[in-house]
C-alpha cells in the first residue's frame, strides 16, 4: 500500500473580536441551521463536500453512529444554502473547558470559488462563539479552534487565517494513500 504525506494544521480563534467576517456573497445565499437531527442530510453533506478531497473517516458511520453523533449537546449544523439548493455547511462540536471545534467545514465541488466560503466560515465561526446561548448547560465559549491538512483545497489555510484563525500547532504523518470516494463515480469533472 503506498503512503502520502500529510500536514495538517490547527488555528484557533481566542477571542470573539479574532473573527474578522467576510462580506456576504452577491445573490440570494442564506445560512440555516439544520435543526433536526437528520442521518441522511448530514451524510449527504458529508460525502458531497468531502467526496473529492478524501473525507473517508465518517463513510463507514451507521445510521444509529450518525444519529448519536447529531443529538449530542452542542452539535450544530449549519448550511448555506445558494437559491435554496445546499452549497456547503458547517459542523460545530462543543468540546471540554468552553471550547467549540469547527469540525468539518466546506462546500459541494460546483459552488466553490464563488465567495460563499468566506461568508459560511465566518457565519459558522460567529455560532462557534454564541454556542452556549442556544445550549443550556453549556459555559460561554472560550476558544474556536479547526484543523484543515494539505489534501484540502488550496484556498483554505487563506479563508481561515483571513476569518482571523492563528495557527497553533503542525503535523507531518504518513496516511494510506486513498482515491477520492465522491458522492457517486464520476461526479466531478475531469
Amino acid at each position: 500500500m503506498t503512503t502520502l504525506a500529510v500536514t495538517t494544521w490547527s488555528l484557533e480563534q481566542t477571542a470573539p473580536t479574532d473573527l474578522l467576517p467576510a462580506a456576504p456573497p452577491d445573490g440570494d445565499v442564506r445560512v440555516v441551521r439544520s435543526e433536526v437531527p437528520s442521518p441522511e442530510f448530514s451524510r449527504f453533506l458529508y460525502a458531497s463536500v468531502g467526496g473529492d478531497i478524501l473525507w473517508t473517516d465518517r463513510l463507514s458511520w451507521s445510521y444509529a453512529r450518525w444519529l448519536e453523533h447529531l443529538e449530542r449537546p452542542g452539535v450544530e449544523t449549519w448550511v448555506a444554502y445558494d437559491r435554496g439548493t445546499p452549497a456547503g455547511y458547517v459542523e460545530l462540536e462543543a468540546q471540554d473547558d468552553a471550547v467549540v471545534e469547527i469540525v468539518y467545514f466546506g462546500l459541494l465541488p460546483a459552488f466553490r470559488g464563488r465567495r460563499i466560503g468566506g461568508h459560511l466560515l465566518s457565519y459558522g465561526a460567529a455560532r462557534a462563539w454564541d454556542l452556549a446561548d442556544r445550549w443550556a448547560g453549556l459555559t460561554p465559549t472560550k476558544r474556536v479552534w479547526l484543523h484543515t491538512c494539505s489534501k484540502d483545497g488550496e484556498h483554505a489555510m487563506d479563508n481561515y487565517q483571513r476569518r482571523g484563525f492563528k495557527l497553533f500547532d503542525t503535523k507531518v504523518e504518513e496516511e494510506p494513500e486513498v482515491t477520492a470516494p465522491g458522492p457517486w463515480p464520476g461526479a466531478f469533472p475531469v
